[in-house]
């Protein structure tokens, strides 16, 4: 029998492009963050989309 895992939270939209310094305009994520995604606990992926992206975001705007 397979069990199903719920989805991984993400950010991603799907957008998936890195800026010089290695940050994605879709989701804001640095490219060290992107690779280590899958390693974070679900409470540091909250964390990371609710508080540290969209500070991020809002800094480029």
């Amino acid at each position: 029998m397979t069990q199903l895992l719920p989805p991984m939270l993400s950010p991603c939209i799907g957008v998936c492009t890195l800026d010089a310094a290695g940050m994605c305009h879709g989701c804001f994520r640095t490219s060290g963050e992107i690779a280590t995604w899958t390693t974070l606990s679900d409470a540091e992926r909250v964390h990371a989309m609710d508080v540290v992206l969209p500070a991020r975001e809002a800094r480029l705007e």
